[in-house]
């Protein structure tokens, strides 16, 4: 089959062309933002790019166009695509047709850690001589690529709730059908299509219709509105995990270690290479569906003993004179939270100095805007770039942090007064989903030429 894919370059969009390509299909694509990393991905995989959205493309003539969720009407190649009628899909229908009924399907699900967690699996599933497949939004440090397609009767998904495409407005998880689901916790987020928690709570009640009465579900006992989901209707079996402060079947120990237990059996200790207490609850999670497949916790927990992070995910980017650059996608004040207990479990002496783009669509409409302050308390200080997209006033929003905040529209100038205020034995986090103008590397950059 020869494809042609719009909207190639995300993390996700290459990820599936890279699996169609090792599955014998001719793939090619487009986008806007063709630069590396995932350009040199694609081109290493043999997939040819074309920059833009040129309706010349059309001389392409594929058998089937992938439109990636990022492509909306008015795009010029769509356009001709539709007015001259020719046959279209989403990539995660596109999956579920072509690739996942083979397979017995591993899905991750939640507002946060899917990455984490769905890596995680994936290694975990690796490290037992399974050799999945696996679709991730990240790239695992484990496998140093973000899709892979394999003979395994295994595939472990990243299962996202955001909307498949222009004309599919279901979220993507519902073209899964998993055997496994990890339902890791439920928030609001994605305010841009989404108008309130109910709204997201009847999709992933879709994603559990979907999933066969012996199958399994894995669930976050602390989450209400993941309660909520399941009280809508449930056909399937569900394990329940937790720390130890609420009963559940799956349980995992913060005290002085990390210890899981099994219907209140000890099975072992975990002991991870990455911090926080979130992500020992995702690896809680990796382990309880690791074992729906026949993993015992045993080895899961010797794996992850192995893994490796996630790029973007407190990645530690570079070190001048003293001062740490690290980099994470946390956009959600949830996961800042969460971010910055990690960063202060592993960082006992220095200042926490938070470099912040409110970037994610929920962030641009300023859904989550009365929450931020509260989610920067562990921060020493914050300095936020507001760029045009934001139309909000983020000062008026951060007020109460008073001196701790300084807000920017120049990302230049932003640089230079954290530059001026980092000192030896700080570390410089970067916070947003996106690519800052490239602000981890002019952090370390500025940072060389004070020290010159």
């Amino acid at each position: 089959m020869r494809i042609h894919i719009l909207g190639i370059c995300g993390t996700f969009m290459g990820g599936f062309a890279q699996i169609a390509k090792t599955m014998g299909h001719e793939v090619s694509g487009c986008d806007v933002n063709v630069y590396p990393p995932m350009s040199d991905q694609l081109q290493v995989a043999g997939i040819e790019l074309t920059e833009g959205y040129d309706v010349q493309q059309l001389e392409i003539q594929p058998d089937l166009w992938i439109i990636g969720n990022a492509i909306s009407r008015g795009n010029p190649l769509l356009e001709a695509i539709l007015n001259s009628n020719q046959p279209y899909m989403s990539a995660p229908q596109w999956l579920g047709e072509y690739l996942l009924p083979r397979k017995k399907v591993l899905a991750v699900a939640g507002t946060h850690g899917k990455t984490t967690t769905t890596s995680m699996l994936t290694w975990i599933l690796e490290y037992a001589g399974l050799c999945p497949g696996f679709l991730v939004g990240g790239v695992p440090g484990n496998f140093q690529q973000s899709a892979r397609y394999s003979d395994s009767p295994f595939f472990v998904i990243e299962a996202d709730e955001y909307d498949t495409a222009f004309f599919d407005k279901r979220s993507k998880f519902v073209h899964y059908r998993p055997y496994t689901a990890i339902l890791n916790n439920l928030e609001y987020d994605h305010a841009d299509i989404f108008p309130d928690i109910d709204a997201i709570k009847r999709q992933f009640h879709h994603l559990v219709r979907t999933l066969p009465s012996m199958g399994h579900l894995v669930v976050n006992a602390h989450s209400e509105t993941l309660k909520d989901v399941l009280d809508m209707g449930c056909w399937t079996p569900v394990e329940f995990f937790s720390t130890d402060e609420i009963d559940s079947d799956w349980k995992i120990c913060f005290s002085e270690t990390s210890k899981v237990f099994h219907e209140n059996r000890e099975i072992g200790e975990v002991a991870l290479n990455i911090p926080g207490e979130h992500n020992r609850l995702n690896a809680l999670a990796a382990i309880v569906a690791a074992s729906t497949v026949g993993v015992p916790p045993e080895k899961s927990i010797e794996a992850l003993s192995y893994f490796c992070g996630v790029k973007k995910r407190l990645e530690f980017c570079g070190e001048v004179r003293g001062i740490k650059v690290v980099d994470d996608f946390a956009h959600h004040p949830t996961a800042i939270s969460e971010t910055l207990r990690a960063q202060r479990e592993t960082q006992k002496q220095g200042r926490i100095l938070v470099v912040f783009e409110p970037r994610s669509n929920t962030m641009k409409l300023g859904t989550m805007k009365e929450k931020l302050s509260l989610s920067f308390a562990l921060a020493d200080k914050v300095f936020c770039y507001q760029s045009p997209s934001v139309k909000w006033n983020v000062s008026s929003a951060m007020a109460s942090m008073g001196e701790k905040v300084a807000v920017f529209q120049d990302l230049d100038a932003l640089i230079s007064s954290v530059v001026s205020e980092a000192k030896e034995g700080d570390t410089l986090l970067v916070m947003s989903n996106g690519g800052f103008g490239g602000v981890q590397k002019k952090l370390l950059r500025a940072l060389e030429e004070v020290k010159e």
